[in-house]
This record gives C-alpha cells, structure tokens and sequence, in this order.
C-alpha cells in the first residue's frame, strides 16, 4: 500500500494530461486536493497502510524497496500538510486556470519525488527522487516566468548540479566497497572497513552534496533568492517541506540510518548546525525584505535541526525530527502570512508598512503566533521541540552548543518583533486603509496552520509519547 504515495501522483499526472483538458483543468486541483489528504489520512489511520490483494497488484509495477518507519510518517505528515496549503495558495493568487494547472501537475510530480525520497531504503533511488524533486521545484520556480525568478532559479540550478555531482560520487564510491547501494549493505560496509579511505571520502562527498541541499552555511548562497523570488505558493512549498525533505530528511536518515555518529561526524554536524543558526539569525535581523527575512530565518532553524542530530542520541534525533515538523508547520504559516500581506499591498518592504493588522486581523494574528513559536516561546510548538534538542545537547555533555541553542533563540525573538512592529503595528498608513484579507482559502491555510502550532504546544505530552519519541528508535531502537 506505501508504493501508492508515490504511483498515484505519476498515475494522477497521466490522468490529467488525457484529451479533454478543458474538462480535467477544472479537476486538477481537486485531484491535487485529494491526493493531499489521503496521504494525512494514511498517516493517522494503519488500516490504509495495509495492502490488499488489489493493490498488491497495481504496486506490483513499482519495484522500489519501501522503508516507512516514524521519522517515514512524520515526513510523509509533513509533506501532506504543506502541498495541501501550497495549493490552497495558489487557488488564490494563481487566477489563470492555465497556470493553475500547470502548478498543480508539477506539485504533484514533486509530491511523488518528495515521497519517494522519504520511502525508499537504497540511496540510489534516493538519489533519483531527489532529481525529480530538483526538477519541479526548478520548473515551480520559473513558473510566472519572472527575471529574479529565472536569476533565484539559475542559481538554485548551479548548485543543485554541484551537489548532484558530489551525491553521485559518493554513491559511486559507496558501491564499489560495500557492492550495493542499499542503506544496510553500505552501514555494513563501513562497519567492515571502518579505517577506508575511500569510506570517508564518500561520506565527506555526501554530506557536502546534502549540506547544500539543506541550504546551511556555508552553502546557503541559492536560498534566499530563490526563497524570496519564487511565486508565493511556490515559496510556501520550498520553503515549507522541499528543503526540509530533500536536504534535511535525507541528512537524518543517512546519519542514523549508514554511516552511524562517530566522532567526526558529530563534531561537523554540531559546528555546521551551530554556525548556520548564529549567522542565519543575524542576516535575517539585518533584513527589510519580508520574504527574504523569512528565507534567512528558515536556514538559521535548520540549523537548530543539525544541531540536535549532532547530539548523538536518540532524544537528540527525535528532537530534530520534532523540529523538523514545526518548523514546516510555522514557516509555511509565515510564507502565507508574507504572500496575504504581499498580495494585499503589493509591498514586500518592510519599512514601507505600519499596523497592517488593523486591517488584515487574522494575518497579524497568525503572524505573531508563527513569529513566538519561531522564536521558542512557550507554550507554543516551537518551544518544545527547541527544548528538546536543548536538553538532549545538554546531557550529552555539549553545554556550550547547547547555550548557543539559547542565546540565539533571543536573536530570533528580536528580528520577529521587529517584523511585527514594522508590519503590523502601530498606526495604520493611509495607503493601505482599503486593503482586507485575501480571500478564504489563504484565510483558512492560515487558521489550519495556527491551529496547528498552538494544538501541538498544548498537547506536548501526548505529542512527544505518541509521535517524537518513538522516531529516535530508528536510531539505535
């Protein structure tokens, strides 16, 4: 039944391109829609993960070795999530049924390729989903055929080939020790030769080709370009679960899954995911771009996720994973919150608005929320999942990672404030005395979200025992 997340949405683009288009063009976001929410359905009831005899024989034509363990569900959650509020963003700002269309067959290609990536259990087809994901979300982001969307997109374009390259190197290497391509043979494999040179060079090569997917520092230089010229419901998607899946995930999945913490790979992961937090936080305060604020806050919080993998532990790894989650969840809220306001006002300077939430009153109130949780406050999501990957640094003895954990937490609760008080506070400019909320379905995106990250804070407990902690199991459960 797990190989129909990934053949529907191939089946469904078949579907939608037969003859009769001005017929399917109507349907295509209902199928978008549709296929969304069967996947939040899949996670939340077994019974759908179970396979029938029928479906044994449509999965039977694809032969990808499937893996869906917790982290696999929390991911596929995840991806659910954000591809459903992408489209009900781009229902509103993308008024031309044609080019409604055309977003909607290339999300749902990516949705298969951010799947595939989050099921497959060989880091060859690994590698292949990631393609296909690299592909759309490059088609996405030229979408309206914008010049800075095409200059965003030329840049992601370089160095997404870059780290293909060093992606393909590695796996190349990895082969030709262990003789496979599959997670377990390769984990087996540097067990057996834990000394190789050509291991550790095809570890190096790896994490160098995921770090750039992730956007972290040093490798960040595509992500707020692209972020920030990217159609809104475009940047809704990158910046809510491309990135998180295709850099991030597969970052987690490979540490806990092949080449195991030893000591160097926790040191790089701990400073990596350390310098990207303290840097990203600082360029984000530095901003008067909304969206580019946001971009450069999304790769400071990645940096938070880093950080707890590189912990070591299994509290750690389940932190990061609970990051992982919230941070799809606040930052998709805040990209809607950005293209309300952008669509409303046609501005993305900040220093050009004031006490916008007069106006706009559900998207100064969502806002905020995503703005706290963001930045750590209790009770709200963000909180916790910060807490955790403080507390499992701190017991693994790396205290000074951990106060940095803190300490730029603060950061990011300063250049929030300062978005909201340059936004949505104060006095009303007389500019924007007509503007209003933009429409139901950006409304609804953003109530679902808010919902989202206070329910998650107010029910940690019942979150962490059912949800977060059983992902550390994948790595030494």
């Amino acid at each position: 039944m797990h190989q129909l997340l990934i053949l529907l949405p191939f089946l469904s683009i078949i579907i939608l391109n037969l003859p009769f288009k001005s017929i399917l063009r109507k349907l295509a976001f209902l199928f978008g829609v549709s296929l969304c929410l069967f996947q939040i359905a899949f996670v939340f009831f077994p019974a759908l993960r179970f396979s029938s005899a029928q479906f044994e024989l449509l999965s039977s034509f694809l032969k990808f070795n499937l893996l869906v363990d917790n982290l696999t569900l929390v991911m596929l959650l995840c991806i659910g999530i954000v591809s459903f509020v992408s489209l009900l963003a781009a229902k509103r700002l993308i008024p031309e049924e044609r080019a409604l269309f055309n977003f909607t067959n290339v999300l749902i290609i990516a949705l298969a390729g951010l799947n595939g990536i989050v099921m497959v259990k060989d880091i060859f087809s690994l590698y292949v989903f990631l393609e296909i994901t690299a592909v759309a979300s490059f088609i996405l982001i030229v979408l309206h055929k914008d010049i800075f969307a095409f200059e965003g997109a030329f840049k992601y374009l370089i160095l997404s080939t870059i780290a293909t390259t060093l992606l393909l190197s590695s796996i190349a290497l990895f082969l030709l020790v262990s003789g496979s391509t599959e997670y377990s043979a390769i984990s087996a494999g540097l067990k057996n030769s834990p000394n190789s040179h050509i291991m550790m060079l095809a570890i190096g090569l790896f994490l160098s080709g995921v770090f750039i997917k992730a956007g972290l520092m040093p490798f960040h230089g595509w992500v707020p370009d692209t972020y920030s010229s990217a159609p809104a419901p475009v940047s809704i998607f990158l910046a809510g679960i491309v990135t998180k899946t295709v850099g991030v995930y597969t970052l987690i999945r490979i540490v806990t899954t092949v080449t195991g913490f030893t000591a160097p790979i926790r040191n790089v992961l701990l400073f990596v995911g350390a310098f990207t937090i303290v840097i990203g936080a600082f360029a984000a305060l530095g901003q008067n771009d909304f969206k580019r604020m946001l971009s450069y806050s999304s790769i400071s919080q990645v940096g938070y996720i880093v950080l707890g993998l590189g912990s070591g532990t299994m509290l750690g790894v389940a932190g990061a994973a609970f990051h992982l989650f919230n941070h799809a969840i606040f930052k998709s809220l805040l990209f809607v919150n950005a293209a309300s306001v952008e669509s409303a006002t046609g501005l993305r300077d900040m220093n050009k608005m004031s006490g916008l939430s007069a106006r706009m009153p559900l998207t100064g109130v969502s806002s905020c929320l995503a703005s706290l949780s963001t930045a750590g406050v209790p009770p709200l999501s963000g909180f916790w999942s910060k807490l955790v990957i403080i507390v499992a640094l701190w017991m693994s003895g790396r205290r000074v990672y951990a106060l940095i954990a803190v300490l730029a937490s603060v950061v990011t609760l300063a250049y929030f404030l300062s978005m909201q008080r340059r936004v949505f506070f104060g006095k009303l400019g007389v500019e924007f005395a007509n503007i209003k909320e933009q429409g139901f379905a950006l409304g609804f995106a953003a109530v679902l979200l808010s919902l989202i990250v206070i329910g998650v804070g107010l029910f940690f407990p019942f979150v962490l025992n059912s949800f977060i902690l059983p992902v550390g199991n994948i790595f030494g459960g």
